[in-house]
């Protein structure tokens, strides 16, 4: 189980939507543009920064109980 890989793999995929988003941005500016940013990718950046401290946790949490078992 790879969490700080996958931790970081999560972050760095957020990174590239958001550059994708700002450049959308550039494109597409209306009413709709701003409720999906708001709907979805504000809301799904919120959830991403949740789960990478999750994941966090999670890591430090495995490493406890691998020292433990030794």
């Amino acid at each position: 189980m790879n969490l700080s890989g996958n931790r970081g793999r999560l972050i760095g995929l957020m990174r590239e939507l958001s550059l994708q988003w700002d450049e959308t941005k550039n494109f597409w500016r209306d009413a709709k543009s701003d409720e999906f940013e708001r709907k979805y990718i504000v809301e799904l950046s919120a959830h991403v920064n949740r789960a990478t401290m999750v994941l966090e946790q999670l890591e430090e949490l495995v490493k406890k109980v691998r020292s433990e078992c030794e």
